[in-house]
């Protein structure tokens, strides 16, 4: 097998949350381009439409549910749904995410800290418990891929909203626990912790607040954000048999932000 070979997903299904748009869309087009079929879960149906229909240009088999993986009932019902109908899942990226509230933890209700746990964390743990468990049952190995982020390693400059930080680094040391776990079923559990990309969130972000943003960039030793597609690679790697003997990884992909 040559070395581009064993970047190949011919006849592997992936799961991806949070796949319709951003880095969880790059990610699936990326996979698929890899040869692997694809089923993306997000709350906006026409976005996922559109993924759809791109991930089927391509010449893969895609299929979407709409779910809001943040709030656990649906999370658990839409992990249940993709067994279901669209099972077995190779490959899962537990993408869903995001800091979504800029309030200082002294002013945090504990409800919005919990909704924001359940987006970060608990969708973490759901979909690795229902799509990893299926894995260990069908006893073909598999590839999960936990998207946390450099906040799990250094706290956001000039933002609140500390949830996020907390979740990314449970979600890294989850990662590492679950690896361990499941590496006698040949599990891989990995890591990606992404810095500054322009996405739609931060795009938003941006606009509210043009000064985060800009001192952001300004402590990127590559100097720029980087583009949403420079995240496909390193999950086609990962969801490949070019990373088998990879497992318990963090990777940070953040243009050298956390050198400093």
């Amino acid at each position: 097998m040559s070395v581009l070979d064993r970047f190949r997903l011919d006849g592997k299904r992936a799961l991806i949350t949070g796949g319709s748009r951003g880095l969880g869309r790059e990610m699936a087009l990326a996979l698929a381009e890899a040869g692997a079929d694809i089923v993306i879960v997000g709350r906006d149906e026409a976005s996922l439409l559109r993924t759809t229909a791109d991930l089927r240009r391509i010449g893969r088999q895609a299929a979407w549910l709409l779910a809001d993986i943040g709030q656990p009932e649906g999370c658990q019902e839409a992990c249940e749904r993709a067994l279901a109908d669209h099972g077995p899942i190779d490959i899962l990226i537990n993408n869903v995410g995001g800091r979504r509230e800029n309030i200082a933890t002294e002013e945090m209700p504990l409800e919005v800290w919990q909704r924001l746990v359940d987006l970060n964390l608990t969708s973490v743990f759901l979909c690795g418990k229902l799509i990893g468990g299926a894995m260990i049952a069908r006893g073909g190995g598999g590839r999960i891929i936990n998207i946390a982020s450099i906040n799990a390693f250094v706290a956001g400059r000039g933002i609140a909203g500390r949830h996020y930080e907390a979740c990314k680094a449970a979600v890294v040391q989850f990662t590492r626990a679950t690896a361990v776990d499941w590496a006698p079923h040949r599990i891989t559990v990995n890591a990606i912790c992404p810095g500054g990309f322009m996405t739609e969130p931060n795009v938003r972000w941006s606009n509210l607040h043009p000064e985060v943003i800009e001192s952001f960039r300004s402590q990127i030793p590559l100097g720029e954000f980087g583009r949403p597609e420079d995240i496909g690679p390193l999950a086609v790697y990962l969801a490949s048999d070019a990373s088998r003997y990879m497992t318990g990884a963090a990777l940070v992909i953040d243009g050298g932000y956390t050198l400093w």
